[in-house]
């Protein structure tokens, strides 16, 4: 869908500047983008590679273990039916981390393992439930979908990403967004944690 959005989008601006003669403009305007864009992606890759290398290094250390242990509490709150020996949490725990401190890219591996681990435990469940009862296959559990939610809401300590952005634009002080970033994830992620409670006590 998004696809043929775009090229609509790209075909309705083309034909635009053909029917109002600004196609060099058109014409300057890819070119110049194309351009930044291989830049930004060159700048975004080391900052990737940094922080990736710095999680396997926190990893390799048995960093990742002490703070899975530190969020104990918070997954015992998030997930009081995940079991605390669960492969899972310590990818749960992996994902929260690098989200908080805004490495999108280094939590998205973290997330899908946690997810299979999650969907191997409604499996598992699925299978000694009655067959009147179990859940239809494919269907998300409670702990999915809990940390979908918390995964969407992302709280963010160090958005690194947009810190990079703001860099890479030439702004003054590209950690000014730091303080509404905690702010605003503090908020979204209060909300999910809400809903996710709610949705639980009301089932």
């Amino acid at each position: 869908m998004l696809n043929y959005l775009w090229a609509g989008m790209m075909a309705v601006g083309v034909v635009w500047a053909a029917f109002h003669g600004t196609l060099p403009e058109v014409t300057e305007a890819v070119i110049s983008s194309s351009k930044e864009a291989v830049t930004l992606s060159i700048t975004m890759l080391g900052i990737m590679a940094f922080w990736s290398g710095i999680m396997e290094i926190g990893n390799g250390a048995g960093l990742m273990d002490a703070l899975t242990g530190k969020l104990g509490p918070v997954l015992n709150f998030l997930f009081p039916s995940l079991d605390r020996d669960h492969p899972a949490r310590r990818q749960i725990s992996t994902n929260l981390i690098a989200n908080m401190l805004g490495l999108s890219w280094a939590a998205t591996p973290a997330g899908l393992k946690a997810m299979k681990e999650l969907e191997t435990l409604e499996d598992d469940r699925r299978a000694g439930r009655s067959r009147g009862t179990a859940r239809p296959k494919g269907t998300a559990g409670n702990e999915m979908c809990t940390f979908l939610i918390i995964n969407i809401s992302s709280l963010q300590l160090i958005p690194v990403s947009i810190i990079a952005y703001r860099s890479q634009y030439g702004s003054i002080n590209p950690t000014a967004v730091v303080g509404p970033g905690i702010l605003a994830t503090a908020v979204s992620t209060a909300a999910a944690v809400i809903f996710c409670k709610i949705m639980d006590r009301g089932k």
